[in-house]
């Protein structure tokens, strides 16, 4: 492959993948224009169109799919030959990008985050929150973190924490004026804050489980989040009550500002966990920061 191709293919799968000339173009540190003339030149050798473009989109056409689909692996095996170099030196080396709900960063990462950074001096560690479903390859995320029932088979899975149990949770001063709820049938007769679900829109029902019965109450209420952090913030607030992973706010109820109910009806899921493409060669970079994570039960 000449230069120039090689270039002009490259061009073309950063658009694909970004859906956009100006962030392609500013990841690849060429004009706008620039890139836009690259296109058009492989368009023109190739005598197909690649790229179908609006005024706000831009997404390969079925031959541009086909494409991308052909000479996506090759970069990235690319891309993991060189970063695999770094596994000459005394240290791995290089940056790893990873997308995780808001509260997986409490959860699992705070605590952890600093012993690896001053074991791994060269190793920059980039975490993007996102709480819907984020493609990873398409975004080229070297992994992602969710739930363990939440995962593709198609995809590699690292356990990195515990199980974790949610709870619901109001101040001292919201339930001075309600009656404790019961059952969680009770909760439509309470003020309840929502939690936005990203990916497809919809509200999250609250989980259930109890002797064996699992079930779902869409509950309604005055606020609506996108996050598990200020969802904890309106509880604290006295604004309603929330459905939050209990350790986010242990230190809350031992303190008294918060005060769990339901809690035997309480439900348990699978811990958090890395993701990756099974295809994929991780970089040392990458293997160093999965088993440093990786959860190891005690």
């Amino acid at each position: 492959m000449r230069r120039d191709e090689f270039t002009e293919m490259r061009a073309f799968l950063e658009v694909a993948q970004e859906r956009s000339f100006t962030r392609a173009a500013s990841k690849l540190g060429v004009t706008r224009s620039a890139l836009s003339h690259t296109i058009s030149a492989l368009e023109a050798r190739l005598g197909v169109r690649l790229l179908s473009r609006t005024t706000r989109d831009v997404a390969p056409t079925a031959a541009g799919a086909r494409l991308m689909e052909s000479i996506q692996p090759h970069f990235e095996s690319i891309a993991a030959g060189i970063s695999a170099l770094g596994a000459l030196r005394d240290k791995p080396s290089g940056t790893v990008r990873l997308v995780c709900p808001d509260d997986a960063v409490e959860l699992v990462f705070r605590s952890r985050l600093p012993a690896f950074l001053r074991d791994y001096p060269d190793i920059t560690v980039e975490l993007i929150v996102d709480n819907g479903f984020t493609n990873i390859v398409e975004r080229q995320f070297d992994a992602g973190v969710r739930l363990g029932e939440a995962i593709a088979r198609d995809m590699v899975a690292v356990r990195i924490g515990p199980d974790i149990s949610y709870a619901v949770v109001g101040s001292t001063d919201y339930f001075a004026a309600r009656t404790v709820p019961s059952t969680p049938h009770d909760l439509t007769d309470h003020n309840c804050v929502n939690l936005r679900l990203p990916t497809s829109g919809a509200l999250y029902a609250w989980e259930f489980e109890k002797d064996g019965r699992e079930f779902s109450v869409r509950v309604e209420g005055q606020l609506v989040m996108s996050n598990i952090g200020p969802a904890i913030n309106a509880a604290l607030d006295g604004a309603g009550l929330s459905y939050v992973p209990r350790d986010l706010i242990r230190q809350y109820c031992d303190s008294g500002q918060l005060h769990e109910v339901l809690a035997d009806w309480a439900p348990t899921f699978q811990g958090y966990h890395l993701y990756y493409p099974s295809r994929r060669h991780p970089s040392p970079a990458f293997s160093a920061f999965v088993e440093a994570f990786r959860y190891r039960y005690r």
